[in-house]
């Protein structure tokens, strides 16, 4: 359920406790909604974050485990130190990283989820984006900041020139990925057009009339990691072995999910709450070649060279090393 940034921020510093050796004893973390959080899901049922806790000397560690409808409440949570750990889009990192450097210094501890985002529409007089006008709202988790909003403008580049980046923000309109399926759908509040994630793509597709313009990996030219999991320098410094706990957790998930996706799909159904979806739909979706659950960061080099580019970050990252923690710059990522 969604929770107001205000009194979320309240409930979860309320919360926070700290062991006799220094270390966080109580940890928040915040996603969002769709197949893609499944490692997350996983770690919650299995309670793999409190095991490694313990194997790390911890003792019994809290979990909570936040749902919010875009990355806004997690920027904030995570630099006030609210939240422990995020799950956010490449864009979203790469904008902590640059607004935090003199402070906090938000930096990836790893990439979680590699896959398509679908720009789907509804109008039949949009046959390409160049199509879209004032008649049109996009749908999108948050806008100008979530990872969509930023393609859209890397979009907007491409057709327009760089100059013209912001072309397609005024009708950008921000929902959580189940409030936009449903306004696509229905049509609701002018909402034709929706940058989508899995299930609700496929949700989406079985409606008629429904098409996808394009995609992120059309745009960015390749796979590129759609989701990031984020901490701070300062937590990963004060709580060395509540990192390491999380960041083996995270491993011992993706690994379960790569090793058996069926038995992944039927993870997804119940902790989502999924009815319109049976296991075979999510094992599709989750095992479809373009799909990938993996540590590797991909194309968020490039993707912070663009916001470089267009002012949406002051400083210019040399490579997608200085973007994350050293844990995994060894990975053969871009």
């Amino acid at each position: 359920m969604f929770i107001a940034r205000r009194c979320l921020l309240g409930l979860l510093f309320a919360s926070v406790a700290v062991t006799a050796r220094g270390e966080m004893t109580e940890i928040n973390v915040a996603q969002q909604y769709g197949v893609s959080f499944l490692p997350l899901m996983v770690m919650e049922r299995d309670k793999l974050v409190e095991k490694h806790a313990k194997a790390e000397g911890l003792g019994e560690v809290k979990v909570g485990w936040i749902k919010v409808a875009g990355p806004s409440v997690m920027n904030d949570g995570i630099i006030s130190g609210a939240l422990q750990f995020i799950s956010v889009g490449a864009p979203s990192l790469i904008t902590l990283w640059d607004k935090t450097k003199d402070n906090v210094q938000i930096k990836g501890m790893s990439a979680m989820t590699t896959y398509p985002l679908y720009l789907n529409v509804r109008n039949p007089n949009v046959k390409s984006i160049r199509d879209f006008s004032d008649k049109d709202k996009i749908a999108i988790p948050s806008v100008k900041i979530s990872t969509q909003a930023i393609m859209l403008q890397m979009a907007a580049a491409k057709e327009y020139g760089e100059q013209n980046y912001a072309h397609f923000d005024p009708w950008t309109i921000g929902l959580s990925h189940p409030d936009a399926m449903i306004a696509l759908i229905n049509n609701t509040a002018g909402v034709d057009a929706h940058f989508a994630t899995s299930p609700f793509h496929e949700q989406e597709m079985k409606m008629a009339g429904i098409r996808t313009l394009t995609t992120n990996y059309e745009i960015l030219g390749g796979p590129a990691t759609a989701l990031v999991i984020a901490a701070s320098t300062k937590y990963r410094e004060a709580n060395p072995r509540s990192y390491k706990a999380f960041l083996d957790a995270l491993k011992e998930a993706i690994d379960a999910i790569n090793k058996d996706k069926r038995a992944a799909a039927k993870v997804y159904l119940e902790q989502a709450n999924d009815t319109k979806n049976t296991v075979d739909d999510i094992y599709a979706m989750i095992s479809a070649p373009d799909y990938a659950y993996t540590l590797m960061p991909q194309k968020v080099g490039k993707t912070a060279e663009f916001m470089y580019k267009i002012g949406s970050i002051k400083t210019r990252p040399a490579s997608w090393k200085d973007l994350f923690f050293p844990e995994v710059q060894n990975l053969p990522g871009d």
